[in-house]
């Protein structure tokens, strides 16, 4: 049996093989951020496609930590019960289901959240609206909102809580020299940029205990001149593996990194596969605990050797679920041709329309048969 469809365990979580969904925007959840049955649904296909982990999108923990349209929150208690909704029905199916708890800070969006969005610090050409630089006060209310969301999470009965610190949003702003200018203890050396989201890891352990599995997703680098390295994220890691954290997923880039998105288009060889694997392979060397590898998966056997080789524990997909809910199903019968997903990113267009991500390429191939 290959390495992939093994079970493993992240702190008592089990996971039935080494697939993981990462956290995909879905445009699904209502305008004030419930999980919606269409949302339940698409859980549910992926629990019935064979994913081993799926993590939700990245849930607001806050109204001013509002990200997109249509995205999930988890800001207010009432929000529990469409969550635990969703949790029963993947757990109904077999399947294990991690709530990514975010902030957007800078990239909040001011027409959503009605108000001028939070950054780190004053920073220039990335937004054409202004931002309220975070004051003491601001970081240890958010700090407490994120225990606050990983309580509600719990209590939703999600089998474990991921903390959103990559891509450009609000604790990837604290980590990334780019955004974080501050002068006082938050930032400068690196020990200083990762302590917001030490607190927060600090504080969401408090709110879940110590046996109920706490993942972070964080960039290896910013892909962004000035950004975070690849060095600092390593000892990043490291701080937060004294933490106490139980797995990282690995991520890499920001919203405005240009080619280097976290979502890169054109994956179209092997060679273009798994674009963070060099440095996963960097924390591997320097980490113990549970690495996940997200960025261009695409390929079974590329996969396979990711795993077998020691560059991370699990292999995390985002698009190739769009394309293929029942993808890990459809290799584990044998099928080992390569994900369908073209990574044209046409996807998350569809999203905006309001009827949720979807594959458009495989829309239109479907209206040409039809």
């Amino acid at each position: 049996m290959s390495s992939l469809f093994e079970a493993m365990e992240i702190k008592g979580m089990r996971l039935a093989n080494r697939f993981v969904r990462s956290a995909t925007w879905e445009g699904m959840a209502s305008q004030d951020g419930e999980a919606t049955p269409k949302l339940v649904e698409l859980m549910v296909q992926l629990a019935r496609g064979g994913v081993g982990l799926i993590i939700t999108s990245h849930a607001y923990v806050r109204r001013d930590g509002q990200a997109g349209l249509w995205q999930l929150g988890i800001y207010e208690d009432r929000l529990v019960r469409g969550l635990h909704d969703m949790t029963s029905a993947v757990h109904k199916e077999g399947g294990s289901i991690v709530a990514q708890i975010s902030h957007a800070g800078f990239f909040a969006s001011p027409k959503l959240i009605r108000e001028t969005p939070l950054a780190v610090s004053q920073v220039q050409g990335f937004a054409n609206s202004p931002r309220k630089v975070m004051a003491g006060e601001d970081i240890r209310g958010i700090v407490d909102d994120f225990g606050r969301a990983a309580r509600r999470a719990k209590e939703a009965g999600f089998d474990g809580i991921q903390i959103h610190a990559a891509h450009g949003y609000l604790m990837s702003q604290f980590l990334s020299p780019a955004f974080n200018k501050r002068t006082d203890s938050y930032g400068g050396p690196v020990e200083n940029r990762a302590r917001a989201l030490l607190e927060t890891l600090a504080n969401v352990r408090a709110a879940v205990g110590e046996d109920f599995p706490v993942l972070v997703k964080m960039n290896c680098e910013d892909c962004l001149e000035g950004g975070l390295s690849l060095g600092d994220s390593i000892k990043v890691g490291a701080m937060l593996e004294r933490g106490g954290l139980d797995a990282i997923e690995l991520s890499g880039g920001t919203l405005v990194s240009g080619n280097l998105i976290p979502s890169r288009a054109g994956i179209k060889s092997e060679e273009k596969e798994a674009y963070f694997r060099n440095a996963a392979r960097a924390f591997k060397e320097n980490l113990r605990v549970p690495l996940i590898l997200v960025g261009g998966n695409r390929s079974f056997h590329v996969a396979e050797k990711l795993v077998d080789e020691g560059y991370a524990d699990c292999i995390s997909m985002s698009r190739p679920f769009i394309r293929e809910p029942g993808l890990v199903k459809r290799w584990a019968s044998g099928d080992l041709s390569k994900a369908k997903c073209v990574s044209d990113n046409q996807c998350f267009g569809a999203g905006m329309s309001g009827e949720g991500i979807y594959c458009v390429v495989e829309k239109k191939e479907k209206q040409k048969k039809g």
